[in-house]
């Protein structure tokens, strides 16, 4: 069994689609292909892999209720392939939002139905995600708090002798463990999908969130975004930004 994996989202780097994908690939057995779709240079190579895939598990955020411009003409490219190929194979999706609900991925999803109706793919189903950015900070806060743990004990080793410090494994533990909390819902609705995706199964649409309540959500997300703001060009974008000009050419410089 193949199973292709697309991430969809425009980000290089650190992408909640990423994450979610790296979860998902716990749930999936058989082959597993990964695909990174960003520009228009990427369709040839995706489509080549989907020509012999079992399932195809797109990956994506939800951009004003909607799908990405850049995956909508992968999609429409993708349809013709498919027909042209008489290719039947599973469609699955995993939506996220910087919204609390997951269920604000709803349109998405019903975008994903009626592509595969057209395209005679098969409608696996998919997840809607809600604080997907938020969620996507707890991999980055593991891997900091492992990193920090392996300092620790090095130091406690050289310092003490004891390279296995009780408090701060049990330290490390309480906060993995309150990680693992946040993610609980995606973990649970992934594991479901994949499951689906090996069977080849139908899904259905299922929503989960971050395991936060909603007020304390939104505080520290209007906390996040207020610095990623001040970081990437001010507090409304551009303010300490490097302007690009372009020159006589249409050339930016």
């Amino acid at each position: 069994m193949k199973t292709v994996f697309i991430n969809c989202s425009p980000k290089k780097r650190f992408c909640a689609s990423s994450y979610f994908i790296m979860l998902e690939r716990l749930f999936v057995s058989g082959e597993k292909v990964t695909e990174v779709l960003r520009t228009k240079s990427d369709h040839e190579r995706i489509l080549n892999h989907v020509t012999d895939a079992d399932s195809v598990v797109f990956s994506l955020p939800l951009y004003v209720d909607g799908i990405p411009s850049h995956v909508m003409r992968f999609m429409e490219v993708l349809e013709s392939y498919c027909r042209e190929k008489d290719l039947h194979f599973g469609v699955y999706c995993i939506a996220n939002n910087g919204f609390i609900e997951g269920r604000q991925n709803e349109p998405l999803m019903q975008i994903f139905e009626n592509f595969c109706a057209r395209s005679g793919l098969r409608w696996g189903g998919g997840t809607g995600i809600g604080g997907g950015v938020m969620l996507n900070v707890t991999r980055i806060l593991f891997a900091v708090q492992a990193v920090l743990l392996m300092v620790n004990m090095i130091l406690s080793g050289v310092q003490t002798g004891n390279f296995l410090p009780k408090d701060y494994l049990l330290n490390f533990a309480e906060n993995t463990l309150f990680l693992l909390f946040l993610n609980i819902g995606v973990l649970w609705y992934l594991g479901g999908m994949g499951n689906a995706v090996r069977k080849k199964s139908f899904f259905g649409k299922k929503y989960t969130r971050i395991m936060l309540p909603s007020f304390i959500f939104i505080i520290f997300a209007d906390i996040f975004f207020f610095v990623v703001s001040v970081i990437e060009g001010g507090i409304f974008r551009g303010w300490l930004a490097k302007k690009q000009v372009e020159n006589v050419n249409g050339d930016r410089k």
